[in-house]
């Protein structure tokens, strides 16, 4: 499919790519009433589904998914849940395991290229009723979407297209980015919350995981060396990159799916701009604005140009 000419503008002083992240990860606020459903996994974990509708009945559903240690009340999410509600189509933004206020039941939880919990938050969906099923992922959720859409499955019927935002298709090559000193700030804080979680862990699972060895992660990367890796079955954290990264799959996509990745997102590596496979399947829509940062596409009155681009494209197929 040829590259869509991107038509983003943002205000003058969110040109930056650095300033329009943080004002949109800390600054902005989105108001959505929510209903929390939880639903067991196969593996018998759980899931917490917030979910918000439509002022009457319908048969189409929008599910959400946040990125690397979000959760489904973060405006990214909200904003598009709240602007699908407002225009027909119900939303339910997933908390990906461990990312809903409580810890899930196992040693493993998430990663980037864990697609089992979105077929069965779908499979879900599809038991309610729903006959249209769309998908939007946000970063890490964008991957996994990606990933889920182009693997060696059969995707059900009922979804007819996909949005994948500011996504790092090629996570090996995003992790070299996130370890440079532009993105410091982001590494740091990410981090902090990776291990955070992983200290509550070894309280339930003090056979799996040491002090000595929490103590030891010092980058983005040492979490995924001494908790992601081995908690997923992967050997390293290279095999771990490599094996999940989507960019691999996007030739195999069979439904619309629209990619929209700023060329100032600092999160982002050469690679994940995948052009030449755009070009090969007609089904995949992939947009470079040039400005936006990670998850920044700033407009006026608090829809963001990534929103009302999601909106617009199931519309129009």
């Amino acid at each position: 499919m040829p590259i869509l000419e991107s038509t983003y503008k943002p205000p003058f002083q969110f040109k930056n790519g650095f300033i329009a992240t943080v004002y949109s990860g800390l600054v902005r606020k989105v108001n959505l009433r929510q209903q929390r459903e939880r639903i067991n996994t196969r593996d018998a974990d759980f899931l917490d589904l917030d979910w918000s509708y439509t002022q009457d009945k319908s048969d189409a559903v929008m599910i959400l998914l946040h990125g690397l240690e979000g959760h489904a009340q973060r405006p990214y999410v909200t904003a598009t849940a709240k602007l699908f509600n407002q225009n027909g189509v119900d939303a339910v933004c997933v908390n990906f395991r461990g990312c809903s206020g409580e810890d899930n039941r196992f040693y493993h939880s998430y990663h980037s290229g864990a697609t089992d919990d979105l077929d069965d938050v779908v499979k879900h969906c599809i038991k309610q009723g729903y006959s249209k099923i769309y998908i939007k992922g946000i970063s890490l959720g964008g991957n996994i979407t990606l990933k889920y859409l182009g693997e060696d499955r059969e995707v059900p019927e009922q979804i007819k297209s996909a949005i994948a935002i500011s996504v790092p298709v090629h996570l090996n090559g995003s992790a070299v980015e996130l370890h440079k000193p532009k993105n410091k700030a982001f590494a740091i804080r990410f981090k902090k919350h990776l291990v955070d979680k992983l200290k509550v862990k070894i309280i339930q699972f003090p056979d799996r995981i040491s002090v000595t060895e929490i103590n030891s992660i010092k980058t983005l990367k040492d979490f995924d060396e001494v908790y992601t890796s081995k908690a997923h079955g992967f050997k390293d954290a290279l095999d771990y990159y490599e094996q999940s990264s989507s960019l691999q799959f996007l030739k195999n996509i069979k439904v619309p799916t629209l990619l929209i990745n700023a060329l100032n997102d600092s999160f982002l590596s050469s690679e994940c701009y995948p052009v030449k496979e755009a070009k090969h399947n007609d089904n995949l829509y992939l947009e470079m604005p040039k400005f936006g940062g990670h998850v920044g596409f700033i407009q006026k009155n608090n829809i963001y140009y990534n929103e009302q681009r999601a909106l617009d494209f199931i519309l129009n197929l």
